[in-house]
């Protein structure tokens, strides 16, 4: 029988990973209003309401980098 261990809680990279993420949805909606140009007023109602939601998203990951800084300078306590 196989025992499942916990995976211990590695939170060192927290920050870079959300950065990363923020990065990363940033390029999606650059990319995505470039596809606007080409999209019919359905397909850029669709890809403006996406790209609101990419938009609360930053904002979720950049309140996470806060947190997750604020942790790390105090030892992840």
């Amino acid at each position: 029988m196989v025992q499942n261990k916990p995976n211990h809680d590695d939170r060192s990279d927290n920050v870079e990973k959300l950065q990363d993420m923020v990065q990363n949805t940033l390029e999606n909606i650059d990319k995505a209003e470039e596809t606007m140009a080409f999209s019919s007023e359905e397909e850029k109602a669709k890809i403006e309401q996406k790209n609101k939601r990419r938009e609360q998203s930053i904002q979720g990951f950049r309140e996470e980098i806060e947190d997750e800084s604020v942790a790390r300078e105090n030892g992840y306590q």
